[in-house]
């Protein structure tokens, strides 16, 4: 079997035509999607992916809003504006950037993020549900992965397939989605020999 290159540009560019298409019809219902972000420090890696994502919202007609809180914030400040995101009726979606400082008790703060609002799947809820291959949302990597091998029709049933690294961001997520899709799956991570 010889390797095959994937090319994610044209299907990037795919999923944000739908996302468009799919916005304006939320928008058009009286119900237009919004994302509440949460970025604390000046991280330059997190400050350019909330970027990507703010110019994702704009460009997908999403209303989005980021708080951005100091690289000092404590967990009580972090939940407060979690806290604030969860009440509103606007904000249908909730991202809290990683990683937070070490003074944050992020497991704290992921655990106050609605469930039905954690568009990252970090809760612990939406970790069972994909676990139970009943996810509500997926972390955005693996699930990007997943659409990318669907729409280049890459076959996952039968396959063996090896997941580096076993982080509960990445690693695990994907070797969930690709054991529910039918592929025997190894993961190796910094301890495999």
């Amino acid at each position: 079997m010889t390797a095959s290159r994937l090319e994610g540009g044209a299907v990037a560019a795919d999923l944000r035509k739908e996302a468009v298409t799919e916005a304006a019809a939320l928008a058009g219902e009286g119900r237009p999607p919004g994302l509440g972000v949460l970025l604390v420090g000046e991280d330059p890696a997190s400050a350019v992916y909330v970027r990507s994502k703010t110019r994702a919202c704009q460009e997908s007609g999403i209303y989005h809003e980021t708080a951005r809180l100091s690289a000092t914030a404590t967990t009580d400040e972090l939940m407060a504006v979690v806290d604030g995101y969860n009440q509103r009726a606007d904000i249908h979606g909730i991202l809290v950037q990683l990683p937070l400082p070490p003074q944050v008790d992020a497991d704290r703060v992921l655990r106050l993020v609605d469930p039905r609002k954690d568009v990252d799947g970090f809760h612990p809820e939406n970790v069972g549900l994909l676990v139970q291959k009943r996810p509500r949302f997926v972390s955005c990597t693996p699930a990007g992965i997943m659409e990318l091998l669907k729409r280049s029709g890459i076959a996952i049933a039968g396959q063996r397939a090896v997941v580096l690294g076993r982080s509960d961001i990445v690693g695990k997520p994907m070797a969930l989605l690709l054991l529910h899709a039918d592929a025997t799956v190894t993961i190796c991570h910094s301890r495999t020999k």
